[in-house]
């Protein structure tokens, strides 16, 4: 006789295998992309000439490492940018871009968002919360943003009015971030490049392009963008890149964010790489098959909550600029469930119990399943979400498809036995 707990991890595994073949077409596409992707990263390793040699690099102020210059190089190519500084020194994607906002921006200019309010973690940098940390609004930098549309689109009609303002530089966001609305896919990023550029030729365009990297044919770089910025611990990491992240785009753009990282004068030049070059070229090499496995996974998540009845952002097999994907489950215990049966299929930290807490640049508490294997890789299975409404459950990355199965299973049960309709 099949007892209770057997019966429900039988009608899970039966709806998440119904979810993997809803998703086939889906899948079966996502699969046929990581070709020409891995084709522009051998391309840009052999036009460079990589050899061993360069995964070696030098101590103390890290000056001539061929390997570091070589990767900057190399992702300038695969980013199809002018120039990229990929740095180990780059805690994370928001450091990544911060250090491009105050490398570009000086006293008196104006930044101006127009997707919105930026993520949570450029808050502070912004100078929208807190405050005595040196934000851009501390050293005199204007900001304003232009809301979205009630769909959650851009508001091209209203880009005009908010560029009546001389602008120095636009601020968008390619993917959804904690918002509930569509990524911008690199088309709609380039039409925006085009109306800022004819309304204010000088005006800098710098896309934050996290978890965006290689999941289309192009990248903002490639539409107008003048800079791009992100974290190697998602899409380019490939999921060994252990730390580190890129600023790519016009040549002396990406020098002055250097010249932030660093300090005037150095730049670029500097920055011991910690012999760990060769860990980023290969997680190069292995991220177009990274990225097609994450954007499976997000159909997966989307087929299976999409089928129990949750909103989904974006929709099943829907056109994807980035790995994200949202799920507005409208209820604290069923977000905090879901979180907990994700970390309980993690291959770190399983027996973990993940707790709303406070996190350094979020404005909320956070709820966050993240059993990687680095510690913040989005470009491995985790899901976290802020603890407020409504409640959306944002999942993103994983290295096969089949770990998202079995943890979709999982959580599937754990609904179930919480007392929610399953």
């Amino acid at each position: 006789m099949v007892d209770a707990a057997e019966a429900l991890a039988r009608q899970a595994a039966e709806r998440v295998a119904a979810a993997v073949a809803s998703t086939a077409a889906a899948a079966a596409h996502h699969t046929s992309q990581v070709q020409p992707r891995l084709a522009r990263v051998l391309e840009a390793f052999a036009a460079e000439r990589l050899g061993t040699q360069h995964f070696a690099s030098v101590s103390g102020y890290g000056h001539g490492d061929q390997g570091r210059e070589l990767l900057d190089r190399v992702f300038a190519r695969v980013l199809q940018a002018e120039a990229a500084a990929v740095r180990l020194q780059f805690v994370s994607g928001t450091h990544a871009i911060a250090a491009a906002l105050f490398g570009v921006l000086r006293p008196g200019d104006r930044l101006l968002a127009l997707t919105g309010r930026p993520y949570d973690t450029l808050e502070e940098v912004i100078g929208i919360r807190g405050s005595g940390q040196g934000s851009l609004a501390e050293f005199g930098i204007a900001y304003a943003e232009l809301a979205l549309t009630a769909d959650g689109s851009v508001d091209f009609d209203g880009l005009e009015d908010a560029m009546a303002i001389p602008t120095r530089m636009v601020l968008i966001q390619r993917s959804c971030g904690y918002s509930w609305r569509p990524s911008l896919s690199v088309a709609q990023i380039g039409l925006l490049c085009e109306r800022v550029k004819a309304l204010q030729p000088g005006c800098v365009v710098f896309v934050d392009n996290c978890y965006g990297e290689l999941v289309e044919a192009q990248e903002p770089t490639a539409v107008g963008a003048d800079l791009i910025a992100g974290s190697l611990i998602k899409n380019l990491g490939g999921t060994i890149a252990p730390t580190g992240g890129y600023v790519a785009g016009r040549a002396e753009l990406v020098e002055q964010a250097c010249c932030r990282l660093t300090a005037p004068g150095i730049g670029g030049e500097g920055g011991t790489s910690f012999d760990l070059n060769r860990l980023l070229a290969q997680g190069l090499f292995l991220a177009p098959q990274m990225v097609a496995e994450a954007l499976i996974c997000s159909e997966l998540v989307a087929a299976v909550f999409s089928d129990l009845g949750y909103p989904v952002q974006p929709l099943p097999a829907a056109p994807r600029s980035d790995v994200i994907q949202a799920v507005r489950l409208g209820d604290p215990e069923r977000l905090k469930t879901v979180c907990r049966a994700f970390q309980a299929a993690s291959p770190v930290g399983a027996y973990l119990d993940p707790v709303p807490a406070p996190m350094p640049g979020y404005a909320s508490a956070l709820v966050m399943a993240g059993g990687t294997f680095i510690d913040g890789s989005t470009s491995e299975f985790s899901a976290d979400a802020p603890l407020r409404e409504p409640y959306v459950l944002f999942a993103q990355g994983g290295t096969h498809r089949a770990h998202a199965q079995i943890a979709l299973e999982r959580a599937l049960v754990a609904l179930a036995q919480a007392g929610h309709q399953v």
